[in-house]
């Protein structure tokens, strides 16, 4: 998630009168005070169980057909010492594909090539064909793209190598641009990817030909709502100099069949879905329009479920919820003070789904320092029926 209203964020915190200095540390304080005593009157689902916890921020999950797991670590406000990752059975993570590939650094972007290189990772896919797939915006602090930087890479899962790199234009990753979610065709012919920076769109990329183009380019559908605002703990979300987070195309899901995308702003109410048929070709996407499926809220992560519900992560309510697109109804499967953030989704071979809290709000991108830092990889089993907590929302106007 992320969209380039932060691409001035240094410029802007610096700027900043004492007095509101004073009051983000006063915030600060009281924050983690919050956080330190929240054990004691935190919402627990048993249901939730931790997968691993990380030392540094993460974002995306993925779980292979044969249960590997991967995860990413943007380098938003520190610089990472690794991008992408193999969780090992023993809880700890090892660079993937290799060193090498992880070895960019902030410092040394003048040394090492952004072709080539992660840059500043956002997710990681894997497919039903033997491949990851690692979306690098290369934006790090989600600022402007390192030119030459956006891609997306695939990685062959048996040779645990790179095995072709998708470099995306700057006239489809613009300097403004932040690739976010990327999601395969069934068929492995096309990828997906939303666009959360500036402007918002989605973008498809040919897989057999390399070809990139963008669909629904600063459509209304793509940009974030105006009269959303993005809440957590109870409160408005805003930065130390009082803006608030304004994030356009984030997350995205596919139909089982790959004939259904569906997306949403991360600052948005909105989900709609487009036929994948429609955008699959260049001049036919420019007049590609989509189709309202719900109302919704603030969301980071969808995911396609077994039936062809889609789960949401509720930012707000520190949950997972499921909408039925035939419908656009939508109810809480399970809610946990322990997912702060839930940002991503996978779905393992057993069943269980996966989810990370990537606790966006703790951050330094909305306090002086880190609030918390407990980053985490959670997983469920996707059963809601008769389950203490659930509830069903009805279709919002």
């Amino acid at each position: 998630m992320r969209a380039n209203v932060f691409a001035s964020c240094a410029a802007a915190l610096l700027s900043i009168s004492p007095a509101v200095h004073a009051q983000s540390a006063t915030e600060d304080i009281k924050a983690k005070a919050e956080r330190l005593v929240s054990p004691l009157v935190d919402t627990r689902d048993s249901r939730l169980q931790v997968v691993a916890t990380f030392e540094h921020q993460v974002t995306g999950v993925t779980v292979a057909p044969d249960g590997r797991i991967f995860v990413n670590f943007p380098r938003w406000t520190e610089d990472t010492p690794i991008s992408v990752a193999e969780l090992m059975p023993d809880g700890s993570i090892k660079p993937y594909p290799n060193e090498e590939w992880n070895s960019w650094r902030n410092g040394r972007m003048s040394e090492v090539s952004p072709s080539d290189h992660f840059v500043c990772v956002q997710s990681v896919v894997a497919d039903q064909h033997g491949s990851l797939w690692v979306v690098d915006p290369a934006a790090p602090n989600a600022e402007k793209t390192i030119k030459g930087g956006p891609k997306v890479i695939e990685i062959d899962l048996k040779s645990n190598a790179v095995k072709r790199s998708f470099p995306i234009p700057a006239d489809i990753a613009g300097p403004g641009s932040y690739l976010n979610d990327v999601r395969i065709a069934p068929d492995g012919r096309f990828a997906y990817l939303t666009d959360s920076g500036s402007p918002g769109g989605l973008i498809v990329l040919n897989i057999g030909s390399g070809q990139a183009w963008r669909v629904l380019n600063d459509d209304a559908s793509t940009q974030f709502d105006p009269s959303v605002i993005v809440m957590t703990d109870g409160q408005p979300l805003r930065r130390p100099d009082g803006r608030q987070p304004l994030f356009n195309a984030d997350s995205l899901a596919l139909s089982k069949d790959g004939s259904t995308l569906y997306w949403q702003a991360l600052t948005g109410k909105t989900l709609y879905r487009i036929p994948t048929s429609s955008i699959q070709d260049p001049d036919a996407a420019s007049r590609a329009r989509p189709e309202t499926v719900a109302t919704t809220e603030p969301a980071d992560g969808l995911w396609t479920g077994e039936n062809g519900e889609i789960y949401l992560s509720s930012i707000a309510s520190n949950a997972v919820k499921i909408i039925n697109p035939q419908d656009g109804s939508m109810r809480q499967l399970l809610a946990d003070s322990r997912l702060r953030w839930p940002d991503t989704f996978s779905q393992g071979p057993d069943g269980q789904i996966y989810v990370t809290a990537s606790h966006i709000q703790d951050s330094p991108w909305f306090h002086m320092a880190w609030t918390d830092k407990n980053f985490t990889l959670f997983k469920f089993m996707p059963r809601d029926s008769g389950t203490v907590g659930s509830r069903s929302e009805p279709k919002r106007p």
